[in-house]
């Protein structure tokens, strides 16, 4: 289990995970799909476990590779979904602005991409694989459906 230290992050980037996850107690509203796509066992699960998680952070205790995922993807969806996130009023129901955000969240993108991406297909989702016929010549996505 690695912490902060370990993983290289600063206060700051622990402070935004932190915030990232305190919105979903407050201006976010998730939906169960969403709060289990995001690795949590559902809404109530992604603010009880969120908190723990958030205590953690500001611990700098160690935490499991998918409470850093969890972390990760609550804060990414948070920060730029207007739908379910806070969105477009991010900055004012955090105090940080969008251009800091980006920089910042970047950063924590980099140093936890070791850590988190192979939960991908094991305990966060799964991938399946891209069939070649589905791919235009070229390389490019598949056609728009004709309907």
């Amino acid at each position: 289990m690695p912490t902060a230290e370990q993983l290289a992050l600063t206060d700051e980037e622990c402070r935004l995970l932190q915030r990232g996850l305190m919105e979903w107690c407050g201006p976010a509203r998730c939906t169960e799909e969403f709060a289990v796509a995001m690795g949590f066992d559902g809404a109530e699960d992604l603010s009880r476990r969120g908190v723990s998680i958030h205590h953690a952070l500001a611990g700098r205790a160690a935490l499991e590779p998918m409470d850093w995922a969890r972390a990760l993807l609550a804060t990414e969806v948070a920060f730029a979904s207007d739908v379910i996130g806070s969105g477009y009023e991010w900055s004012t129901t955090t105090g940080w602005p969008d251009d800091l955000t980006v920089r910042v969240l970047r950063s924590v993108q980099l140093k936890l991409i070791r850590t988190v991406a192979p939960l991908v297909g094991r305990g966060l989702g799964t991938r399946s694989e891209v069939r070649p016929e589905i791919l235009r010549a070229g390389g490019g996505p598949p056609p728009e459906p004709a309907w």
